[in-house]
Parts: C-alpha cells; sequence; structure tokens
C-alpha cells in the first residue's frame, strides 16, 4: 500500500506551507407558506447561486481553509488543521489533514468512476471513511459537498440520475425551511433530506439517516440488548459570499452521530473556507485517493 499524495498536489502549496502540512442575487419574497412545486424551488435554488451564464462558465473549483474536529463522549478530543476541496465536472474531492499523529486527517474522492477513501494506516480506516464507503452509491449521486461541488446534483438536475420532491418545511434554528426528499436512482440505504432557506432558496443542509433494527434475541433479555442502531450523517453550509459572480458558502460542518449498538459516537468537522481558485486545470489522478493519509 503506497503513502497518500500531499494535498499540495492541488496547487496549494502556499497553504500547506502556512499551515505545516507535509503530505497532500437574487432574493425571492416567497416563504414557506406559499406552494412551490419542486422545479420552482430548484429553479430559485440554481438562481441563488449565481446568474445561467455564471453558473454554466464554472467548470473546476478548488477551495483551501481551516478544519477543526472534535469529538464528544468517552473519546472525547478536538484537533485542528487545514482543508482542500476540490472538484472538475463529476469528479470531486475533500481532504482534510489533522496536526495529529494518531488521527492524521479524512480524505474522500470520486473520479467519476470510483468512489475512494483515504486509510488512517494499513487496514484502518476512520469512522466517517468506514460510513462513507459502506454508502458509496449514494455518495456518488452528486449531493455530497453541496453546491462547493462542481457535481453538484442540482446544477444538472435529471430525474434519471435521481429524484427530489419537495413537500412541507421543517425547522432550522427556529425558521421554516422547505424540505426536500432526494432519492438516487437504484436507490440508498440512506433517508437523504436537503434542506432550501425560505427567502433566498440556499441549499443550507443535508440530512442522510439510516436506521437499523435491533432484531430478535432469543430471550427477553437478549431482545433489550439488541437496541435499534441509528446513524446520521449532516451537512451544514453558511456564511455565502460573492466569488466571482458565484455566491458560495465559507463555512462547511459535517456532523457524524451514532446512537445504540456498543456505543455512541458524536464528531464534528468544521471547514472555514478561505480561498476559492475556479476553472484551474487539476490533475484527475488526485480524485482517487485509497491510499494512506500523511
Amino acid at each position: 500500500m503506497k503513502t497518500r499524495p500531499c494535498l499540495c498536489s492541488f496547487g496549494f502549496a502556499a497553504a500547506c506551507f502556512a499551515f505545516g502540512v507535509v503530505g497532500f442575487a437574487m432574493v425571492f419574497a416567497a416563504t414557506p407558506g406559499d406552494t412551490l412545486s419542486t422545479e420552482e424551488i430548484i429553479a430559485k435554488h440554481l438562481e441563488s447561486i449565481g446568474t445561467k451564464e455564471a453558473r454554466n462558465e464554472l467548470k473546476t473549483m478548488m477551495v483551501v481553509g481551516k478544519s477543526h474536529a472534535v469529538s464528544k463522549g468517552r473519546n472525547a478530543g478536538e484537533t485542528t488543521g487545514i482543508v482542500v476541496i476540490a472538484s472538475d465536472g463529476e469528479m470531486s474531492m475533500i481532504g482534510m489533514k489533522f496536526n495529529n499523529n494518531d488521527y492524521p486527517g479524512e480524505v474522500i474522492g470520486f473520479d467519476g468512476k470510483d468512489f475512494t477513501v483515504g486509510w488512517q494506516s494499513p487496514g484502518q480506516r476512520s469512522i466517517l471513511g468506514n460510513f462513507m464507503l459502506s454508502n458509496e452509491k449514494t455518495f456518488k449521486s452528486g449531493i455530497l459537498g453541496g453546491v462547493i461541488s462542481t457535481g453538484w446534483e442540482m446544477f444538472n438536475y435529471n430525474e434519471e440520475e435521481g429524484k427530489l420532491k419537495c413537500k412541507g418545511t421543517s425547522k432550522i434554528d427556529g425558521v421554516k425551511h422547505h424540505k426536500c426528499q432526494y432519492k438516487p436512482n437504484g436507490g440508498s440505504d440512506l433517508s437523504i433530506t436537503l434542506f432550501f432557506h425560505p427567502e433566498n432558496f440556499r441549499h443550507v443542509r443535508t440530512e442522510y439517516r439510516r436506521i437499523i433494527s435491533g432484531g430478535q434475541g432469543l430471550g427477553v433479555d437478549d431482545s433489550a440488548r439488541q437496541r435499534e442502531v441509528r446513524y446520521k450523517l449532516q451537512e451544514d453550509f453558511s456564511d455565502f459570499q460573492d466569488i466571482g459572480g458565484l455566491t458560495l458558502p465559507h463555512q462547511y460542518v459535517i456532523t457524524y452521530e451514532k446512537q445504540g449498538g456498543s456505543e455512541s459516537i458524536d464528531i464534528e468537522w468544521r471547514m472555514d473556507l478561505a480561498d476559492f481558485k475556479v476553472n484551474q486545470k487539476i490533475d484527475p489522478t488526485g480524485f482517487k485517493v485509497d491510499d494512506i493519509i500523511s
């Protein structure tokens, strides 16, 4: 097994040096009370990103910033580092490098064919990496990363690839947001929900949920111990700013929760995005990331 190429290969040599890394608009007046079709919500969402001309000109994107991981509960701890996010068409990569020997980082990539995640050490992947890989069919669909990725499913929404159905609202921080269910073509073990702001129609959250039944034990005590296990992965997008005619989030947060089973897990990765570069050439080999993170 070879060592993971450094994130600097994506063109962020200055950022890598700074962090000591060695290795890798329009506002709409509609409210949630209005009846809007799924097609209308998608159209308004696209307009919230930028004009059709600006969106069509977007071919590649590279983003660099700071990352901060926090684990709660029995294995509580935190660490900091950098994040690099790159995309070219449907290909995408999210890489976090931490200043921590026990937890070197996370790397997730899709090269247009294969979905891969980096190894923490030989034969060992992270909790997030295992979850992503076990649901790779879902994460190939262009949902992960939202509008930070050129592969964002809503850029070229096609019901043959997956179907979005918007119905009702749900509160986020006390504000009702449009709630839409997404089902990739071929199905998914995850229940996927997208949330759009009620006024500007920006995509602010995606939730991925899965419940695994505990099953029936041999007796009452055995059945009680075999509790159901609930998984939840959540992406949050905020601090939207203009980048060359495109309105893009500058804060990206991933939260992973597992409840039930032998232990509960609660981990948050907060990424503060600072440097956006668009339409620069990206080496396609960097989107396959099944190597050791270093």
